[in-house]
């Protein structure tokens, strides 16, 4: 009788503890957390209308600056969304800070393509 009471115990125990797991799906299979963020390049993004532009992917992209990019090197980027040709000449400048720029823009450019294309 005292061990018919101790497992009920554990399995009341157990089952409290089940649950709560939200990134899985039904089957059990992992379902990744979608990234979303608001700040200045989500607006840009939206801003400018662009075909694939959606609210989604847009904070999506900048959930990924707010991870990779400093909040000047966001703002010098929002730049890029309304003039594409500055990019290229932040590229091929000889500053070093320009160097800089480009280098942290051509990452945030890769992992954001990465994570949020498929959204």
């Amino acid at each position: 009788m005292k061990t018919t009471v101790l497992a009920l115990a554990a399995l009341t125990a157990l089952s409290a503890c089940g649950g709560g797991a939200t990134n899985y799906t039904t089957r059990g299979a992992f379902a990744p957390t979608q990234l979303y963020a608001t700040g200045p390049l989500q607006r840009a993004c939206m801003k400018m209308g662009r075909k694939g532009a959606t609210s989604v992917r847009c904070g999506c992209v900048q959930a990924v600056a707010d991870q990779q990019l400093s909040a000047a090197e966001q703002r010098r980027g929002v730049k890029a969304f309304k003039d594409p040709h500055k990019v290229q000449v932040w590229r091929q400048s000889d500053k070093a800070s320009d160097n800089a720029f480009w280098a942290s823009w051509k990452a945030f450019g890769q992992t954001a393509t990465r994570v949020c294309s498929t959204l």
